[in-house]
């Protein structure tokens, strides 16, 4: 008998088990070692075939392009999101996936026409239509392959459990062609029709993960809930290959944890979790659960830069582009009415007072704090600048012209949050005491004042240095340190003229803080109150 040694590395990944020493897909080793999912995606571009599938003649086929990103997951791999991979190596969009979201989007008489019906006693009659599936529309799709997740929820809000990144395999931005076929003749008008019910399907999104964004088509006609145009600046993530990115899911993530904070901050833990998860989706409730939104951002423009040099070198976006969100079903009037004072009053909220990605708890230090940076010293990028985009944005969205309005802007949000919540039949006489950032009068407070211009901001300089004598709150507990969130967000809010649709010279400071009740927080707030500080409590109120 011959004996090879290792004869399990001659194996390629994609048949190897998912077990330590074979293959670990959803394993990030860390250390500079490359992880296998790597090896996997490189093993199946190099033995993919380069030529796309072309439908038989008197398929009927169309192009749509995605959004950002796309995945239908194949669930052969235990523990990684990857795409269901057909002849030849080519992924696809399974025609039984299609059909079911084509069948969605039906009414009762087409879909009995289009996709059969059951006539009982397990005999089903078939539709007329064939549904033959998707594929990319040229060898592009396997760029970009490997797709980093971060979950920040227990992070962010809940406690100080980090978590972790985990891998998942995606297409980046394809274009994808789908066919359908009938097996009788149908003219032109019924074809036109056909398609028309799989762009409402389509619009909806297909695939996996599409409340956090995936699977949305460039172009939709879904009805869209509220949209705004924003423009940002921060630091872009960075994928397996050190390659820049920009994730248009920051915006949903963001507005999920807002939607956490304030709901946290006037109902139970449980009750908070579960109406975050019927408004945005989740995993937590046995099978998951369908969100009633979902978001599409299309980038009008997108710049990927980097920032500093060798080690200290990070990929940079500054990016503009047009925020949706839109309704997965249809909800009766007065919850439409409900659900859009409440989004629109998280957007804001997170514009007013933090911004979206990385670092967002912290106004771009490269704007307001140049000096920060030398050429002698090399030091972290930090923070990000999100502002709204066009007239119309800043006609319709700016609820805060002055620091004094913040106050009442802060309580009419809490009172749409509050009718959402009582609406869906959860308790608002309690809330989630144990969370370190649940928006509640006892556990958060707002200070604020007008800054001249980007370099009058007070409280960035008493991030890095003391702020009055020898007190300081650099690396402590109020603004965190490596590996700890802190309870201070800080915010330089651009500031709207009264009277025109355009931005002044001044800019809104605002400071947000989760007390400790530790000696470096009361000692902060304790200053903040000093005429000395230029600051001024916006929130809670008396008479908040």
């Amino acid at each position: 008998m011959v004996n090879i040694q290792n004869i399990h590395r001659k194996v390629p990944m994609m048949f190897r088990a998912q077990t330590r020493g074979r293959c670990q897909l959803n394993y990030l080793p860390g250390n500079n070692v490359q992880p296998d999912v790597i090896h996997w995606a490189e093993q199946w571009i190099e033995r993919a075939s380069s030529k796309i599938p072309e439908f038989d003649q008197g398929v009927q086929s169309r192009s749509y392009a995605i959004n950002w990103r796309f995945v239908t997951n194949a669930g052969q791999d235990d523990g990684i999101i990857r795409p269901v991979i057909g002849a030849n190596g080519i992924p696809f969009f399974p025609g039984s996936s299609m059909k079911g979201a084509f069948a969605r989007a039906c009414d009762s008489k087409e879909r009995e026409r289009y996709c059969g019906r059951d006539l009982g006693d397990g005999d089903f009659a078939p539709g007329i239509l064939r549904f033959q599936g998707g594929y990319p529309g040229d060898d592009s799709w396997s760029e970009n392959l490997i797709d980093i997740v971060h979950p920040q929820q227990n992070w962010q809000v809940q406690s100080s459990d980090h978590g972790g990144a985990f891998p998942m395999i995606s297409l980046y931005k394809p274009t994808l062609n789908f066919g359908i076929s009938s097996t009788i003749d149908l003219d032109k008008d019924e074809w036109e029709r056909v398609w028309q019910i799989w762009e409402k399907a389509l619009s909806k999104g297909i695939g996996c993960r599409v409340s956090a964004g995936y699977g949305q088509p460039r172009r939709t006609s879904q009805p869209i809930l509220y949209a705004t145009e924003l423009k940002g600046e921060g630091i872009a993530p960075k994928l397996l290959d050190g390659s820049a990115e920009f994730r248009p899911n920051i915006f949903r993530s963001g507005i999920r944890g807002h939607a956490l904070r304030i709901f946290g901050g006037l109902t139970d833990a449980n009750s908070a979790q579960r109406a975050v998860e019927q408004l945005f989706g989740g995993t937590e409730n046995d099978g998951g659960t369908f969100g009633l939104l979902c978001m599409r951002f299309r980038e009008r423009e997108l710049d990927l830069d980097s920032f500093g040099n060798g080690n200290w070198a990070v990929p940079t976006y500054e990016v503009k582009g047009r925020l949706s969100w839109m309704l997965t079903k249809p909800l009766g009037q007065d919850h439409a009415n409900k659900l859009l004072a409440l989004i629109k009053f998280l957007n804001r909220f997170a514009m007013v007072l933090g911004g979206f990605g990385r670092s967002w708890r912290r106004s771009d230090h490269c704007l307001f704090y140049p000096g920060y940076y030398n050429q002698n010293q090399q030091k972290p990028l930090i923070g990000c600048h999100w502002q709204w985009q066009e007239e119309t944005s800043l006609k319709n969205d700016i609820s805060v012209l002055e620091t004094s309005h913040l106050g009442i802007f802060i309580d009419r949000g809490l009172n749409f949050a509050k009718e959402w919540l009582q609406l869906q039949g959860y308790p608002t006489n309690q809330y989630a005491n144990n969370w370190r950032e649940a928006w509640h009068r006892d556990k958060v407070q707002v200070w604020g004042r007008l800054a001249d211009d980007r370099e009058d901001s007070r409280a960035i300089k008493w991030l890095h240095g003391p702020y009055r004598n020898n007190e300081t709150i650099y690396h402590t507990n109020v603004t965190g340190s490596m590996g700890q969130v802190g309870r201070l967000w800080h915010r330089m809010y651009c500031k709207r003229h009264p009277k025109e649709y355009r931005y002044t010279r001044q800019y809104l400071e605002f400071l947000t803080i989760f007390p400790d009740q530790s000696n470096q927080s009361d000692n902060f707030l304790d200053y903040l109150q000093h005429p000395d500080s230029g600051f001024k409590k916006l929130w809670p109120t008396q008479r908040g």
